[in-house]
Parts: structure tokens; C-alpha cells; sequence
């Protein structure tokens, strides 16, 4: 549709971010446990309250999502890369390669696909970048979305 519209550039594809593009633009080039330090609260993202991360103070626990945009953008000016809704990722879900890893890439096929960045239902922790879940890629959930990448065709 945004190609026949006229808005989308000759070359170029939207498509689901790898698992690596999507810690890496969820840090945002921080080192800590989250994009905003090493804790998360109620005030940086949307997660049961009631499980604060690493010493933040509990907040309310609102049970459904909320808007785009209803919390600070991390250092890149993304919105909602914690918490709020899990997000879909290209990789099929699998171990990690033993040994350090630059840009791993996931499988090549699988039954399950990776998701990241927790969702309005998960503790404070499962919230942070390097935490991982793999979901059915067939089934509905109320607790999952997607981002896209501008990807130039290669």
C-alpha cells in the first residue's frame, strides 16, 4: 500500500527488526540494565507495577496498554521499547551461539518467533533489553505488536 501511495522509495522494504537491531535500538548506546539506568519504574514504562525493577518504586499496575507515546523516548527518541506491548522480531526463537557474538543471527527456520521488550502484563525485569520470550506466531495476543525497519533491498 505505501508503495502504490507514492511513499515508499524505490529499493527499499519495511520489515520486522532482527532480535540484534532490536536490543540494539532498545539501548540506544547505554550500557546499563535499561535504556534509562539500572532500574525501571511506572514513570519510564508500562508493566505490572506491583514488580518493579532493581529498587524503582512501585506504581500502578494498569492491566491494558497505553498510548504511543505516554512515556519519555529512550536516548534515540523511541517510544515504548520497554514494557507496554512485546514486540514481534524476524528471528526464530533459539539458544544463543555459545562464545561472544557480534549481530548473531537467529534461525533459519522454527515453530516459535522471538519477542522482546516485555509487555504491559510482565514484571520490571523481563522489561529490560536483554530479556527474550518466543510466542506462536499463529496465535492472537492481546500483549504483542510490532515495529518496522526501512530496510534498503539488497
Amino acid at each position: 500500500m505505501e508503495r502504490n501511495a507514492g511513499r515508499l522509495l524505490p529499493g527499499y522494504i519495511y520489515r520486522l527488526p532482527s532480535e540484534a537491531e532490536w536490543e540494539y535500538c532498545c539501548r540506544a548506546g547505554t550500557t546499563t540494565a535499561t535504556a534509562f539506568g539500572n532500574s525501571i519504574s511506572l514513570s519510564q514504562a508500562n508493566f505490572n507495577g506491583n514488580y518493579p525493577y532493581n529498587g524503582a518504586a512501585k506504581g500502578p499496575y494498569l492491566e491494558r496498554t497505553t498510548a504511543v507515546g505516554s512515556y519519555a523516548t529512550n536516548a534515540w527518541g523511541l517510544y515504548d521499547m520497554h514494557g507496554n506491548v512485546w514486540e514481534w522480531c524476524l528471528d526464530w526463537y533459539g539458544d544463543y551461539p555459545l562464545g561472544s557474538v557480534t549481530d548473531p543471527k537467529g534461525l533459519d527456520l522454527g515453530s516459535r518467533r522471538v519477542v522482546r521488550g516485555g509487555g504491559w502484563s510482565s514484571h520490571g525485569g523481563g522489561c529490560r533489553p536483554a530479556n527474550r520470550d518466543d510466542l506462536l506466531p499463529d496465535y492472537g495476543y492481546n500483549f504483542v505488536g510490532f515495529r518496522t525497519v526501512l530496510d534498503p533491498c539488497q
